[in-house]
Parts: structure tokens; sequence; C-alpha cells
């Protein structure tokens, strides 16, 4: 029940009107008996600032997630960035306190985390990044820390300038290629770009399947839909397949712990998301 006292958390992107994360979160608030409420804020990027300065007046606000297009952007209207959030260049949580809006990065540890829900301890492993955009800049600079990693891109350019930044910060060789990079080469491939996402299911992966083992694993950001057609051809393959869906829970659930100290129920997050997608 919201009340005077009902403490806020929220999103704000462009577009946000798909997002789970508000289902997701109001489940896991409920279920610890928190008096708070989660929303979503389509916010314009010419916007931003006036939406960060207004959230920590209100002096109700405790957090927010950051998402497309606003993760890099949001950094220079923050007071203060976590080592991480600065390490990977993006921010996609927010902790308001004493007025001060405090920017973290969630994404690189919550696909760490769904990912070795399934398969154990992943170190010393060979891996292919799929991408250069937002997405594959947290999940490349978190496994990149303790593994040998490759980045490939339609636009090479891209990946090489992301390998080169995260060579350089942690000071070991991070390797790019084009698409036509020997895919039996790795032991994992983490899928990091939207091809093959609703409403666009019938899309083609950029990457030549056929190179699949089945000693492979191969991880899709993408949650819906629950089987992309790279998961499928990998599946068919032999490989061991995740979806995003993990990914989603996790760097939810960190964040969640962030804003309000609290360990939230991983699994109602999941049976909630499950439930909403009718998996």
């Amino acid at each position: 029940m919201i009340d005077s006292k009902t403490k806020m958390l929220g999103l704000i992107g462009h577009p946000v009107e798909h997002s789970l994360s508000p289902i997701m979160h109001n489940a896991a608030l409920r279920d610890k008996n928190l008096n708070y409420v989660y929303l979503a804020f389509d916010v314009l990027p010419e916007n931003l600032k006036y939406v960060v300065d207004g959230l920590k007046s209100l002096g109700t606000v405790d957090g927010f997630n950051v998402t497309i297009p606003h993760k890099v952007n949001i950094m220079k209207y923050l007071d203060e960035i976590d080592r991480e959030a600065e390490f990977i260049g993006a921010v996609n949580t927010v902790k308001i306190a004493n007025n001060k809006a405090v920017g973290y990065n969630t994404d690189g540890l919550g696909a760490r985390r769904s990912l070795e829900e399934e398969i154990g301890k992943v170190e010393n492993k060979n891996i292919l990044i799929v991408g250069a955009g937002g997405a594959a800049r947290a999940v490349a600079f978190e496994f990149a820390k303790n593994n040998n990693l490759t980045i490939i891109n339609r636009t090479v350019e891209k990946a090489e300038l992301l390998s080169k930044e995260i060579s350089e910060k942690l000071n070991k060789p991070i390797y790019y290629n084009n698409l036509d990079v020997d895919i039996d080469d790795f032991d994992i491939i983490i899928h990091t770009t939207p091809i093959g996402m609703y409403p666009n299911i019938e899309a083609k992966p950029i990457i030549d399947t056929d190179g699949i083992k089945d000693n492979m694993v191969v991880m899709d950001l993408i949650y819906n839909p629950k089987e992309t057609i790279l998961l499928k051809e990998a599946k068919k393959h032999g490989a061991k397949t995740i979806n995003g869906l993990g990914m989603l829970v996790y760097q939810g659930a960190i964040a969640f712990e962030i804003w309000t100290g609290v360990k939230p129920d991983i699994d109602i997050m999941k049976r909630t998301l499950y439930n909403s997608l009718k998996y």
C-alpha cells in the first residue's frame, strides 16, 4: 500500500515501456515488506540533467536504474561514481543519499553471476564477446579480469577501441577481430547485441554458428524471446545455452541491495519474470 511514507525507486531511459524491471523489483519489495514503489520514467536525453536534479531534490527517492541511452551521459550529472563504474565508463544504478547521487554498474557482475550459476567459476577461459556497444562494455570489463578475451563487431573499429581501452586499464592483452573469427577457438561465447530480440526474433545470428561445438557455452544477453535463433543453433550443435534472464535478475538484485541494504529473494524475482514472459 502506497502512503505518505512510501519511498521511490525507479528506472530512467528512453524508451522504457518494454522494461520488466518494475514488475521484478516491486515483487521483491513486497516480499521483503519494504515500503517502496519502483516506477519507470521515459526521459529524453535533453532532460537528463533536470531529471537527476529533480529526483535528488524530492527527498523520497532512494535510487534508480539507468538504461539506454543514458548509461554514459548520466555520469557527468552525478556527485560520485563508484570505482568499478568509472573503470567501465558507464552507470546503470544510482543511489541517492544525503542529497548526493552516486553511480554504480551492476551489469558485469550480474552477467558473471548468471553464467557461473549455470557452469561454475569462470576463469582462464577463452571468451568471445560479440558486439562492442553499451551492453558489451560492462560484460567485457568483468570477464577480462581473469579470462582471455576477444571482442568482435560488425564495425571492427569499435571492437578495436573497446579492446584497447580495456587492455590499457587492465594492463593485459585484449584481442579484437571482425566477424570472420574462428568460433571453435573459444570456450564461451557471449552475445551482447540486440540482434534476435523481440519483435525481430527471426533475425539471423551475425556469427557463423557452424563453428559451435558441443563443449562450448553460448550466452545471449537477450531474454525475450526465451531462445533466440543463436541459442537454438547452439543447442543443435550440443552447446550449453544461457539466455539473458539471469543477468537481468542478478544485476537487479545487486542494485536492490545497494538501495535498500537488503538481499532480495532471487527465486521470487525469477518467478515473477517467468510468469510475465510466459516462459
